[in-house]
């Protein structure tokens, strides 16, 4: 029996803050454990443009463009990855991102959520919210929210 988990859900955008928590996940996964790798888009924008077919399926391109992204990068580093899961939410928010990640994360059997923060100051993050904050409250499984120390941060 190991004290490692099975199954491990990374919640990637591709942003700095992400990078760090997918390569650490990549070190806790080579422990035999299944990596799963989630990335969410916004199913439309706030502007004008959300009835624009051409603006939706370009949004829909990105995030598949940074799972890719992600999915090779883990591979030049050793990792493998057991399943890539693409999530479109609507509308776009915090809490909906949130809420998409914990639903793959249960439909997996997640033993472990690695993601990245962006380390929002207080009234930042009650204003606009936090998908980690939101993924760490209401997560059945362990959640490791990683983000770079604060002198590295602020550069």
């Amino acid at each position: 029996m190991s004290i490692f988990p099975t199954k491990i859900l990374l919640a990637t955008d591709g942003s700095q803050d992400a990078e760090l928590a997918r390569t650490t996940a990549v070190d806790i996964a080579t422990t035999d454990s299944e990596l799963h790798v989630v990335t969410v888009a916004p199913g439309y924008t706030s502007s004008f443009d959300v009835n624009i077919p051409q603006v939706v399926e370009q949004l829909h391109t990105q995030a598949e463009k940074v799972l890719e992204e992600q999915v090779e990068k883990i591979q030049q580093a050793g990792g493998k990855v057991a399943q890539k899961h693409l999530k479109i939410v609507d509308p776009i928010g915090e809490r909906h991102r949130a809420q998409q990640i914990l639903q793959v994360a249960e439909e997996i059997g997640a033993g472990l959520i690695v993601m990245g923060s962006r380390g929002r100051g207080g009234v930042r993050r009650a204003l606009m919210g936090s998908v980690s904050d939101s993924v760490v409250r209401h997560a059945h499984c362990p959640v490791l929210v990683v983000r770079y120390e604060k002198e590295r941060a602020a550069a």
